[in-house]
Parts: C-alpha cells; sequence; structure tokens
C-alpha cells in the first residue's frame, strides 16, 4: 500500500457457529469465486494457508470434486495457479509443509498442475536461496496479484511468517524473505512480505478456536483503542485486500470482539 494508493475498503467479519461450518463456507466462497473468474477467461491465482482450519476447508474442496456435494459452477484446476503465503523451510516429505498437507488433502485429487511451492530445505542451500528463488517463480508466472489471498492468524497476531518485532515486516523490497529464529517450530522459514500479500484483490483470513481470540481482537480492533494494535504488534493488520478483506471466524475466535 502506497501513501497515494486509495483507501481500501474496512474489513467484514462473518462469524459462523464452529470450525466445520466455517470451513463448508469458505470452501463454497472459494470455488465460487475461482469458476467467476475462469468464467471471464481468465487465470487464477490463490495463495493457501497451513493450519488445522485450513486443512478443514481443502478437505472439504475435495469433497466437491469427489462429487459428494454438487458443483453448480465446476472449476477446472488445470487453470489455478496455487502460491502459498509462507512456508516451513524442511525437506520436501516433512508433515510440516504447507504444501504437503495441501497435496494430499486435495490438490493432487483435483488435478491441480500450476502448483507453486517454496523450495524445500533438500532442494536449496538456506532459506534465503528458497526465499529467493520463491520470487523468481513469481515473477515468472504470477499475474501481479492474488484473486484471493488466504491466511491464517497466529495466538500473538503474526500472518503467514510474519511475526510481532521481526525485522522481515520492514522488508519492502522483496516479495518474499527468509525468517529464522521463528517464535514457533521450525525455526527458519520463507514468508511473502507485505508488500507481496497487500497485492490481493481479495484477502481472507481464517480463524477458529478461542486462543485467537484476543488476536482477532487486537488485529480488528480501532487503532489505538486497545494495547496492541500496531503492525508491529499485531502484524495482521498490515494485510488488506485491494477489494474486499473478509475474517471467517467461528465463534470461539470471534468471542473477544
Amino acid at each position: 500500500m502506497t501513501a497515494d494508493e486509495p483507501l481500501r475498503p474496512v474489513p467484514r467479519v462473518e462469524i459462523h457457529p464452529d470450525a466445520e461450518t466455517l470451513a463448508v463456507t469458505v470452501a463454497g466462497a472459494l470455488l465460487g469465486r475461482i469458476a467467476e473468474v475462469q468464467e471471464a477467461g481468465n487465470q487464477v491465482h490463490i495463495a493457501l494457508t497451513g493450519g488445522t482450519i485450513a486443512e478443514l476447508v481443502h478437505r472439504e474442496i475435495a469433497r466437491h470434486h469427489s462429487g459428494a456435494v454438487p458443483d453448480v459452477r465446476p472449476v477446472d484446476w488445470t487453470r489455478v495457479h496455487v502460491w502459498w503465503g509462507d512456508e516451513r523451510f524442511v525437506a520436501h516429505d516433512s508433515p510440516d509443509r504447507n504444501a504437503r498437507q495441501a497435496r494430499e488433502a486435495f490438490l493432487d485429487e483435483v488435478g491441480a498442475s500450476q502448483v507453486h511451492e517454496v523450495p524445500a530445505a533438500d532442494q536449496v542451500d538456506d532459506a534465503e536461496a528458497a526465499a529467493s528463488s520463491y520470487a523468481d517463480t513469481m515473477h515468472e508466472h504470477g499475474s501481479g496479484e492474488f484473486d484471493v489471498l488466504m491466511l491464517g492468524l497466529g495466538p500473538d497476531g503474526h500472518v503467514a511468517s510474519l511475526f510481532p518485532g521481526h525485522h522481515a515486516l520492514e522488508v519492502d523490497d522483496r516479495i518474499a524473505v527468509a525468517v529464522h529464529d521463528s517464535p514457533k517450530p521450525p525455526a527458519d522459514r520463507v514468508s511473502l512480505t507485505f508488500a507481496a500479500l497487500n497485492r490481493a484483490r481479495s484477502v481472507w483470513f481464517l480463524v477458529s478456536g478461542d486462543g485467537k481470540a484476543d488476536a482477532v481482537a487486537r488485529a480488528l480492533a480501532e487503532s489505538g483503542s486497545v494495547p496492541g494494535t500496531t503492525v508491529a504488534e499485531t502484524p495482521a493488520r498490515g494485510v488488506l485486500g485491494r477489494e474486499e478483506t473478509i475474517w471467517f471466524l467461528d465463534s470461539a475466535a470471534a468471542s473477544a470482539l
């Protein structure tokens, strides 16, 4: 975001009774949005997140593909470019990889063929090399923006792998950055920067559980109204979609609002 850029829409909040209902809603909304872009004749670029709620969403997408849930507007997954907002810098077959989780949950099943993973620890020398390679891939195959960017939220307010007080929050001249000494394991990660995350038409935060309630409240509070409402303290405040930002919450995650 720049000083001369038009103001972005205020975030919208949707509260669902539980994580399962949230996942069904998000999966349906994502499939509908992808179909809409494809019907307009355009390639689709989405960015996935990891975590428990993301896995529920991914498995719900797989249910749609299997025919267990009828799709009124089918999606051609061979025309969908898939990215991630961040990745753990571990071996390619590690269960900690966001990409592995997504592949196992739905990407391989739906036949997604334009999947752009962050290089793994057994493929490049270090997280810096992985970040550089991922940025190069995005320059080569990206569209300049995400149609939908899905993000989780940490209990500390972190987003992607941009943690409170971390130097990566200040990086504005790169698409991706290496993150070391993460406060939650694994220590080494690769994250898109704010400069890249904010190149999204739509930003969807997916948050469940009362352990995230305080972070949600800080992320959505009016600036300065409660402690912790700077981007340095709650990085999730630093990401807004160009056309929309939606917080998909279950009732537990919304309990402090």
